[in-house]
């Protein structure tokens, strides 16, 4: 799941080798912080979030097939 995250984020940015990736494992829940730079945040976001929402929906469904449920938080 990270590395799927890590793959979509550092195709959209600039500078990929500062994407960094926390990931906070729960029980039924996983929480992955995304960090990139300051000029990279518009474009991982999007317009009116749609890059983001697309990301998130995209971990969901393949957290969905491992039984997880998935949470994107993008950081500055």
């Amino acid at each position: 799941m990270k590395t799927l995250l890590e793959m979509m984020a550092k195709a959209l940015v600039d500078k990929p080798d500062e994407v960094k990736i926390a990931e906070v494992e729960g029980e039924k829940t996983t929480v992955f912080e995304l960090r990139v730079s300051q000029g990279d945040l518009g474009k991982v976001i999007g317009k009116q979030g749609k890059t983001a929402r697309a990301m998130r929906t995209i971990l969901g469904a393949a957290g969905t097939k491992i039984g997880k449920r998935c949470v994107i938080e993008i950081l500055e």
